[in-house]
C-alpha cells in the first residue's frame, strides 16, 4: 500500500484569507478575552514584527492597525472535511488526521498514473483552492503523516526506505505519545530510529502499552485505526463577509470562490448539481433567498458561476449583506457531455451548457425553448420553456429558432435537404399536410420552411438553424 498525506500547516489562516481582496496586516487569536495570544500572522503582520504567541495588547502596542479574527475550531474543521471532499476525488479512502488528510492512492496508479503524476495533480488542486500544504507518501498512513512533519516532498515506496527516513526524525515530530516524548531525552534518546531499535519490553514497562501500540500503527505491524472520511450528500457553506456589502457586484468575489469551491467539491466526489441555493443573510435575521435551477446536473466552475451570478444580479438588496451561504440538499449524479475528437468550435467560444445556463440566467427560465417529447407531430405543439434537460429527443434536424407563427417567405432560396412530409392534426380540427426543407439563402443562412405536398411555390418560413 502507499498512503499520502496533506498536511495543512496554515488552514485556520487559509481559510480566512481566500476570501479577503485586501493585503492588510491579519492575525487570527485565541484565548480568554483579558489574554488573546496570536495564533496565526499573515505575511504582511509578520512583516511588520507581529509573530505567533505574541499578547495581541502587545501586538497592538506594536502596530496601529490590524485586522484580529477570532480563531474559530469549528471553521477549521469545515475547511478539512472540505478537502478530504477533494481528496476524495483521488482514493475511496480517505481519513483526517489532526492539520492533515491521508488516503490511500496505490490503487488509484492505474487511472490517474504515477505517485509523480498524482502528486502534481493533488498539489495543483489545492494550490488552485488558496491552501499552503506540504505532501508525503509512504506505505503507511502514520508514516506519511511524521515524514510531512518534517519536510515537504518525501517520499518512500518501501518499508525499508520509510525505516530510513524515519530513523533520523527528531522524536518532538514523531507525533508518539506526549509523556514518552518529554521523558526519553533525558535517556539520551532523541532520535526515532534509536526508540524503535529499543527492548519493548523495557518501553512497555516504563511507558505502557499506548506507546507500543503507536509505534506499531506508525510501522504498518497494527492497523491503522483511522476512521474513513464518507463525503455528505448535501452541503451548506457559510462566509461572513469582512464589511457589509450594500452592492452586487462586491458580491461576485465571494461567489465566485463559493461556486469554485462547490465545482471542486462534486468533482471530487463524481457528482454534480442541478438546483441550489443562495442566502444573502442582513441585519436581525433578514434574508434574502437567491434559488439557482439548471436544466441538468453541472459540476463546472464557469458554468455554476454564470448561473448564480445571473440570478442574483436580479436581486434588489433590502439592507446590506453580512453573510452569504450556499445550501444544496441534492447532489445528483453527473455523467460528462461527449466531446467531438476534433473540436471545430473558435478557441474563445462558450461551451453549450454554459451558454444555455447563462441566457437561462439573463433573460429568464421562459425565454429559454427546447424540443420536447409530445404525441403531437405538429413543430409549434413540440417546442415548450425548457424546465429540464431532456437530452436529444428528435433525431432529425430541427431548426435553433422556431418561430411562433410560419411567415411567408420572400426572396430567393436554394434547397439543401428535403422534403419531410408531415400530415397530421385531424383529430382536433387543424388538419395539417406540409412538405418541410432546410433551405439556404444568398447570404448563407440556413432556414426551415414548408409548402404544399408535392409542389415548390408559395413558402412559409417556420424557423432559422444556428
Amino acid at each position: 500500500m502507499l498512503w499520502a498525506c496533506l498536511l495543512l500547516p496554515q488552514l485556520a489562516l487559509d481559510g480566512v484569507l481566500r476570501h479577503r481582496t485586501d493585503d492588510t496586516p491579519l492575525v487570527l487569536v485565541d484565548g480568554p478575552i483579558n489574554a488573546r495570544t496570536i495564533v496565526a500572522v499573515n505575511a504582511r503582520a509578520r512583516a511588520a514584527g507581529l509573530y505567533i504567541g505574541q499578547r495581541l495588547t502587545a501586538a497592538q502596542a506594536l502596530l496601529a492597525r490590524f485586522d484580529a479574527i477570532p480563531y474559530d475550531a469549528d471553521e477549521v474543521e469545515r475547511w478539512q472535511q472540505f478537502l478530504a471532499g477533494v481528496a476524495y476525488r483521488y482514493s475511496s479512502q480517505v481519513a483526517l488526521l489532526p492539520h492533515a488528510i491521508v488516503l490511500e492512492v496505490s490503487k488509484s496508479q492505474s487511472l490517474f498514473g504515477s505517485w509523480a503524476v498524482m502528486e502534481r495533480r493533488l498539489r495543483s488542486d489545492i494550490t488552485a483552492l488558496g491552501f499552503r500544504h506540504r505532501v508525503t507518501a509512504a506505505p503507511t498512513p502514520h508514516g506519511a503523516y511524521v515524514l510531512a512533519g518534517v519536510s515537504d516532498g518525501q517520499t518512500a515506496l518501501s518499508h525499508e526506505g520509510m525505516q530510513r527516513l524515519l530513523d533520523d526524525v527528531p522524536l518532538s515530530k514523531s507525533r508518539l505519545p506526549t509523556q514518552a516524548m518529554d521523558t526519553l531525552p533525558s535517556m539520551g534518546v532523541r532520535r526515532l530510529g534509536q526508540l524503535l531499535r529499543m527492548p519493548r519490553d523495557g518501553l512497555q514497562r516504563r511507558f505502557g502499552v499506548a506507546l507500543l501500540q503507536a509505534m506499531d500503527r506508525l510501522m504498518g505491524d497494527a492497523p491503522a485505526g483511522l476512521d474513513l472520511y464518507i463525503p455528505p450528500d448535501g452541503i451548506d457553506w457559510y462566509v461572513e463577509l469582512s464589511h457589509e456589502v450594500e452592492n452586487i457586484a462586491a458580491l461576485v468575489f465571494p461567489l465566485r470562490r463559493m461556486t469554485g469551491d462547490l465545482a471542486a467539491y462534486l468533482s471530487g466526489r463524481d457528482g454534480g448539481v442541478q438546483r441550489f441555493l443562495l442566502r444573502l443573510e442582513h441585519r436581525d435575521r433578514i434574508v434574502t433567498d437567491v434559488p439557482v435551477g439548471m436544466l441538468s446536473p453541472e459540476r463546472s466552475a464557469d458554468v455554476l458561476f454564470d448561473a448564480a451570478r445571473g440570478r442574483l444580479e436580479q436581486v434588489q438588496l433590502p439592507a446590506p449583506v453580512l453573510a452569504l451561504r450556499l445550501i444544496a440538499e441534492d447532489l445528483p449524479s453527473f455523467v460528462p457531455a461527449g466531446r467531438d475528437l476534433f473540436d471545430e468550435r473558435p478557441a474563445n467560444a462558450l461551451p453549450f451548457e454554459q451558454l444555455r445556463e447563462r441566457l437561462r440566467a439573463r433573460l429568464g427560465d421562459s425565454a429559454v425553448h427546447q424540443w420536447g417529447t409530445t404525441i403531437d407531430p405538429r413543430p409549434e405543439h413540440s417546442q415548450h420553456v425548457a424546465t429540464e434537460d431532456e437530452g436529444p429527443l428528435e433525431p432529425r434536424p430541427r431548426p435553433t429558432w422556431l418561430l411562433e407563427r410560419p411567415i411567408p417567405w420572400r426572396g430567393a432560396l436554394h434547397i439543401v435537404s428535403g422534403p419531410e412530409r408531415l400530415e397530421t392534426g385531424w383529430w382536433d380540427g387543424g388538419d395539417t399536410r406540409r412538405d418541410y426543407y432546410i433551405i439556404e439563402t444568398d447570404m448563407g443562412q440556413r432556414a426551415w420552411a414548408f409548402c404544399a405536398p408535392g409542389e415548390q411555390s408559395g413558402w412559409m418560413l417556420h424557423g432559422w438553424f444556428a
